[in-house]
């Protein structure tokens, strides 16, 4: 990805079996050494389960290590394993995460000694050093939402960056999040413009509209299935998925004019600033995957970026 000129390069945090990072932290510290220009990040960092102090720490760490490229993306997370792996209890789900949002950014902005009142799910501080200190400051924090419009205005509230995640359904369903967005980084007194706005699907790019949605099937429809019989919806289709991979759907699946056009057209309803392709390794295995982020690299990006007249986020 860094080598065929991507912007960003984002790293999950999943606790089950058909996921392989569980530490984002760690990986996105490997990537840091190898890499040279891309910006490194977590998608998501599930801080409802994480300690801020913690989570600070590493990513200065990575940010030391990358020269000033690394970014938090926080969020509550797909899944909940994590809670009852760590002690905590679903019941506090909610408070989990604000809390621990507020002591995050806190130290992000506060500087180098700390002070923090405390909260039920968070440590008292008082003048305290948090170490290393990043190269960035502040410390980037994204914050990333699903169909929630209620995070959406927390977010511009708190002057954030917002990425949304569009896991089904018509993308422009979502416009409506991002205004609720931009509207409340105004009331704060904010730019949206000089935030940031990211637009975050699945995807599978290859050579023909067939090969790509062929190879993306089996392995998507097994991951979707698996967690649809877990929530209790209904099974995807191999219908539903064709629909989905079409112009009007979620999926950027298909060759890479194809899903240029998309993100093009997207990007005329939420004027987002950043574009992230969710792609499976264990999807199509690591040729498919390498492909696939090549020609999102090297014919993708530039077409979005000459359509919109700006950097077009990987």
């Amino acid at each position: 990805a860094d080598q065929v000129g991507l912007d960003v390069y984002a790293v999950g945090e999943h606790h089950r079996e058909d996921f392989i990072v569980s530490s984002p932290s760690v990986v996105l510290a490997a990537m840091a050494a190898r890499t040279e220009r891309i910006r490194l990040s977590s998608a998501v960092t599930v801080l409802g389960s994480e300690d801020p102090v913690r989570v600070f720490e590493q990513y200065a760490t990575i940010d030391l290590l990358s020269g000033g490229r690394a970014e938090i993306m926080a969020g509550r997370g797909s899944f909940t394993e994590s809670f009852p792996l760590y002690g905590y209890d679903l019941a506090d789900y909610p408070d989990l995460f604000s809390e621990k949002l507020a002591m995050l950014l806190h130290l992000t902005r506060a500087g180098e000694r700390v002070s923090w009142p405390g909260t039920r799910h968070t440590p008292q501080l008082h003048e305290v050093g948090i170490y290393p200190r990043p190269v960035q400051d502040p410390l980037p924090v994204w914050r990333a939402v699903g169909g929630t419009p209620e995070s959406a205005v927390r977010a511009g509230l708190d002057l954030l960056p917002l990425a949304i995640a569009i896991i089904g359904g018509d993308p422009k369903r979502f416009v409506g999040m991002a205004e609720l967005w931009r509207q409340a980084v105004g009331q704060a007194g904010g730019d949206p413009e000089s935030l940031g706005l990211s637009i975050n699907a699945h995807g599978y790019i290859a050579d023909d509209t067939e090969t790509a949605r062929n190879e993306l099937w089996p392995a998507y429809s097994r991951m979707m299935n698996r967690i649809a019989r877990e929530r209790g919806f209904a099974p995807i289709t191999r219908e539903a998925y064709e629909a989905m991979c079409d112009p009007g759907g979620h999926l950027l699946v298909g060759t890479p004019d194809e899903v240029a056009a998309k993100i093009i057209d997207q990007h005329a309803s939420f004027g987002n600033s950043r574009y992230l392709i969710q792609f499976n390794a264990h999807a199509t295995g690591h040729v498919g995957l390498l492909r696939s982020i090549e020609l999102f690299g090297r014919e993708v990006a530039p077409q979005v970026r000459a359509a919109v007249g700006a950097p077009v986020p990987g």
